[in-house]
């Protein structure tokens, strides 16, 4: 399970190892986050010739490569520490940031442990995540169900035999291709994205036929059971559908285009001056 965890607005690359039941960080985005240097693998050469016993270290089995979005929007392998390899790393790194990252660390370890014992934390922290990024309230609710709809797809994928990785992401490209006529990655190049997730970019509308069309598929899923990659494609394509439709009708109705290039980034900022006057208006 991938996720993006934030340190001081710093995005870090995660990865859930359930079977070893711990996190891996990318060891790029740490560094990242704690010297807000240019060019972490070249940062991370020279603490390495500098610190011998840490480049001994990495060269053991201590950081497994792990595959993530790269900023090209192609997949790539990145070392990965997990929590205990991640300390070892910060000892070598002159940051006035390493106590708060060590504070940080135990949190997403100690929060991953209560998650897994209550969920509905895990919400609360997705929330309070998107709050502290600038998005509003309706937004974050609409995103946080949308969560909720994924979870319940993913599940029934993998009850019914879908390979977790290349599978959910080649029925997610058709369930995409069919109500908004773009896959993923054509989805992300028209709102400039790379790793970022493309939900999280997705206006309420967007999100609203997004979920709509998940929803379809899981609940077809539930009643008739696929277990071929060929059912499962012929499913994720109906539900795309309904919502093909839903959307059509919508932008007849509203005479406003669905799937749009605007990307959150850029409509946050589109609202700080209309956030401004509505405030002057009331005091």
């Amino acid at each position: 399970m991938h996720e993006l965890k934030l340190f001081d607005e710093k995005q870090i690359r995660t990865i859930w190892n359930e079977t070893e039941e711990k996190w891996y960080f990318c060891i790029n985005d740490v560094i990242a986050a704690l010297t807000d240097c240019k060019d972490p693998v070249d940062y991370f050469k020279k603490i390495r010739r500098r610190d011998l016993e840490l480049d001994i270290f990495v060269r053991g089995t201590n950081c497994p490569p792990h595959q993530f979005i790269s900023t090209d929007g192609k997949r790539h392998s990145f070392k990965c520490m997990d929590i205990q390899s991640v300390l070892r790393l910060v000892q070598s790194i002159p940051s006035k940031k390493a106590e708060p990252f060590k504070q940080w660390l135990a949190q997403v370890g100690a929060e991953r442990i209560y998650q897994m014992q209550d969920p509905e934390l895990g919400i609360q922290q997705s929330l309070m995540d998107y709050k502290r990024l600038g998005y509003s309230d309706n937004w974050i609710n609409q995103r946080l169900k949308s969560i909720e709809i994924r979870k319940d797809l993913t599940d029934q994928w993998k009850a019914h035999n879908v390979k977790e990785g290349i599978g959910y992401a080649a029925l997610t490209d058709i369930i995409y291709q069919t109500w908004a006529g773009l896959t993923a990655r054509e989805y992300k190049n028209l709102k400039g994205l790379h790793q970022e997730n493309l939900r999280d970019n997705m206006t309420n509308e967007e999100l609203v036929m997004n979920m709509l069309a998940e929803l379809t598929a899981t609940n077809i899923t539930k009643e008739e059971h696929p277990l071929t990659m060929y059912e499962h494609a012929k499913v994720a394509a109906r539900g795309g559908s309904v919502a093909r439709v839903a959307k059509e009708a919508f932008e007849e109705q509203t005479g406003k285009k669905v799937v749009t290039s605007l990307n959150m980034k850029q409509y946050l900022e589109a609202q700080q001056p209309t956030l401004g006057l509505e405030q002057d208006s009331e005091e």
